[in-house]
């Protein structure tokens, strides 16, 4: 596990799940990029309720920042390239709506 803080926009809308046990859970995706302008896609999972909440508050190409246990991994495009790709278990959501109002 790596302790991680990842900005980037949200992509596409915040899904809403339910475990086997009945407990709620969300799934996003978020586009980063590094220093090299790379773009990385992170997918998001989060049970805490203030990161739900702020994540359900966001929408598709809004800016956030995230903290979290990560986890690197690899897909293989149709092609046949391999691309990098992170998972985050958010524990903290941050916004341009924090704080407002």
């Amino acid at each position: 596990m790596i302790d991680a803080l990842i900005a980037g926009r949200l992509m596409g809308d915040v899904s809403r799940r339910v475990d086997k046990a009945g407990r709620t859970y969300l799934v996003a995706r978020v586009l980063a990029r590094n220093k090299a302008d790379e773009e990385f896609i992170v997918n998001v999972i989060a049970f805490d309720e203030a990161a739900c909440a702020a994540l359900l508050a966001l929408r598709d190409g809004q800016a956030l920042a995230l903290s979290g246990a990560l986890t690197p991994k690899v897909w293989t495009d149709k092609q046949g390239i391999a691309r990098p790709s992170l998972d985050l278990v958010a524990v903290q959501v941050m916004t341009a709506l924090d704080g407002a109002g």
